[in-house]
């Protein structure tokens, strides 16, 4: 497509007709001319705003990028209306491939209700990958929407498994490479885990089951989430490192590319802090995500990770090992 802002005609064809999926809480969404979108603002409430930019092959693009952002705002206890998108693309992009975004970010919107509001598309030469930045919008009451908060004593869990989003890219980005190595079945599993990045609802269970405070586990993999929990909450851990969930496909993958999947990206993993881990768990089970308590939080500055007999303490979180891949 040509360099600069998309034309109103590819606007209107490959974007906004696109959106299909509508809410009652919002006055004015999408649509040529807008340059900001009006939600209906319940009495007591709050809205909660949250901004993510990813970087990917535009066909996963909507994929990952949306997920993202939904997912801190339910982790901020709002209930996701809606999402803002900016994307940005190289030159050599098509308009069919645009419109295929479009549809693709769509469907993900509308299987968890959230509307598109709005957004910017430009064609830019100094862009060479698609990047895709999505704010995600919610509300939340005032009074039950907001968190205990973590504190020293408290169980720490974790849901479903970590590595997921980073063994999914890398399953759909060298499914070939791999298969000279793996069963294509395990490959393909792997690249299905995508299926597993919002954590929209144990964090609407986890809410209701008294939970204390949540932190998504995306860039830095597992090990910079503990580290961001411990710090923005001024608490210290003790977390079992073979308590740790993790796929055996994610281990195979970054056994074969010589990375740490406790470093990995991991998009739709979880971590709570309750006092009561143990039934978190239990009602989380009841809608059928896994969780497992890990560890605890502690009143001392220290942040340590037991392997065994083996004890050490947690880095500053460092790059994302997806980084260490040329791509």
């Amino acid at each position: 497509m040509r360099q600069g802002k998309i034309s109103e005609n590819v606007l209107k064809r490959s974007v906004l007709r696109k959106i299909k999926t509508h809410r009652d809480e919002v006055v004015s969404g999408a649509g040529i001319g807008k340059d900001c979108a009006i939600l209906a603002h319940a009495q007591d409430g709050e809205t909660v705003l949250s901004t993510t930019p990813v970087t990917a092959p535009l066909t996963e693009l909507g994929r990952y990028a949306v997920p993202m952002a939904l997912n801190n705002v339910a982790l901020a206890g709002a209930r996701p209306l809606g999402v803002l998108l900016t994307i940005l693309l190289p030159e050599e992009i098509q308009e069919p491939e645009l419109a295929q975004l479009m549809e693709q970010t769509e469907e993900i919107c509308s299987e968890w209700q959230v509307e598109i509001l709005g957004g910017h598309t430009e064609v830019m030469p100094v862009v060479t990958e698609p990047v895709m930045t999505v704010t995600g919008v919610g509300q939340r009451d005032c009074a039950a929407g907001r968190l205990p908060g973590i504190g020293a004593g408290q169980d720490i869990i974790v849901s479903k498994w970590i590595g997921l989003e980073g063994t999914a890219r890398l399953a759909r980005r060298y499914r070939e490479e791999l298969s000279q190595r793996f069963p294509m079945r395990m490959i393909e599993e792997a690249a299905c885990f995508d299926r597993y990045l919002s954590v929209i609802p144990e964090a609407a269970t986890a809410v209701k089951s008294g939970v204390c405070g949540m932190h998504d586990v995306s860039r830095g993999g597992i090990c910079g989430a503990l580290w961001e929990l411990a710090s923005g909450a001024g608490v210290g851990l003790n977390v079992d490192l073979k308590k740790l969930p993790v796929r055996q496909e994610t281990i195979e993958i970054c056994e074969y590319f010589a990375l740490n999947p406790y470093e990995l990206l991991s998009g739709g993993c979880l971590i709570m802090t309750a006092w009561d881990g143990e039934k978190l768990v239990m009602d989380l089970a009841g809608i059928k995500i896994p969780a497992q308590v890990v560890g605890k939080t502690t009143d001392s500055n220290e942040r340590v990770l037991y392997n065994g007999g083996e004890k050490r303490f947690l880095d500053m979180p460092k790059t994302d090992q997806i980084y260490h891949i040329s791509q």
